[in-house]
């Protein structure tokens, strides 16, 4: 299965693109390593985001989009523009999209630490997160976490 992992900062919806076969990852070449939203913030500019997003997920094939949830109050919390590009990117037709909270991301990885070190990936360190999620959502996929937390309850009894 091929992923997009996406972190949303500022104008920007940075990728990494992720994929999975018979327990291999490889990270494809991409022309794009983030979508950058006009900051002139008109309709056709969301609409042009949201196309050539789009347009970006089709031509690599990509079969699912995870996004990585930003609070929505408090220091870091994410601003309007970018929870528009959020919602622009979850309505895209024909590519399942789901988003993924920080917890979520943090007990995955812990579970199922990244195997290779990040510089070995040929992606630029500002992808680092959105490959993180990519790579949970991937792990998540092949070792669910309702499974691991089964096994360690059993183990505790």
């Amino acid at each position: 299965m091929r992923i997009c992992g996406v972190e949303i900062k500022g104008t920007e919806a940075i990728i990494s693109i992720l994929d999975y076969r018979e327990g291999l990852f490889t990270v494809p070449e991409c022309r794009a390593r983030k979508v950058e939203f006009s900051k002139r913030n008109r309709t056709s500019d969301l609409a042009y985001f949201q196309s050539s997003f789009g347009k970006l997920m089709v031509d690599y094939k990509v079969e699912r989009v995870v996004i990585k949830e930003r609070p929505l109050a408090g220091k870091f919390s994410g601003g309007g523009l970018g929870f528009k590009m959020e919602a622009a990117i979850q309505l895209l037709d024909g590519i399942e999209v789901q988003t993924m909270s920080a917890q979520v991301l943090k007990a995955s990885l812990k579970r199922n630490p990244v195997f290779v070190a990040f510089s070995e990936t040929g992606l630029k360190v500002f992808q680092e997160q959105a490959f993180n999620v990519a790579f949970a959502s991937h792990m998540n996929d092949e070792y669910p976490p309702e499974l691991h937390d089964n096994k360690l309850d059993t183990k505790a009894k």
